[in-house]
């Protein structure tokens, strides 16, 4: 069920309606880090001395080389805060995508869209998640050892597979109907988001991986719900 939710996910985001919504969220997530850069260049340029003499080496340029120094930030932020500010672009766009997932495979099955509010506390939900994760991981590493990347992938799958889950859930079910069977399908979910949360380990590949995560929760949900099928088990109250 989840390698058919998964295969769906990553062929649904090479059509051209879902593609500019992952393209529009790497634009936005690249630009992020360019004016981060940006700021942090010229912040440097403006607080940093000019130079500073040194007893027996004499006067050295100080604001010149740490505002150059900083552009070595730049790969350092890709690979500590690109999958959770990805996540957090790709929670704005994922309604859209579920949208269009559902008009395409499910069109008689298509879910309520959620208001602004709500896409935008998912969205928010999904980038605490993979934040927390990562620094608590961080912060166990030495004591964990060799067991702290199960603890990170276990806990990202958990919480992932949670957040995009009950994305796609409240799209046709109210939240308690939406926990209900998430519950009931924990282990599918959570080894779902396992494998999300590996992909958001890959550099460049991980700035697409949450609008994937979206269209293939969408079809997980449709799988476990029996949506997809004609009788479905479970309606928006």
């Amino acid at each position: 069920m989840v390698p058919r939710a998964l295969a769906l996910g990553c062929s649904d985001l090479l059509r051209p309606r879902i593609l500019s919504l992952a393209l529009a969220g790497v634009g936005l997530t690249l630009l992020l880090f360019v004016v981060l850069q940006a700021g942090a260049f010229w912040l440097i340029r403006l607080l940093a001395p000019d130079s500073l003499s040194l007893p027996w080496i004499g006067t050295v340029e100080v604001a010149g080389a740490l505002s150059w120094g900083s552009l070595a930030l730049f790969p350092l932020m890709g690979f500590f805060l690109m999958a959770p500010v990805a996540a957090g672009f790709a929670g704005l766009f994922t309604e859209r995508v579920a949208e269009a997932v559902e008009a395409i495979h499910y069109p008689s099955r298509r879910g309520q869209p959620l208001d602004f509010m709500d896409g935008l506390l998912e969205a928010l939900a999904v980038m605490a998640a993979v934040i927390g994760v990562a620094l608590l991981s961080l912060i166990l590493t030495p004591f964990l050892g060799p067991l702290a990347p199960i603890l990170f992938y276990a806990a990202n799958g958990w919480l992932l597979g949670r957040e995009f889950f009950q994305m796609a859930a409240r799209r046709h079910l109210q939240e308690a109907q939406a926990t209900e069977i998430r519950r009931r399908n924990i282990g599918t979910i959570t080894a779902a988001g396992a494998l999300v949360a590996i992909a958001l380990t890959i550099p460049v590949l991980n700035i697409a991986v949450p609008l994937l995560a979206a269209a293939a929760f969408t079809h997980l949900f449709h799988l476990v719900s029996g949506t997809a099928g004609p009788d479905p088990q479970y309606r928006r109250g």
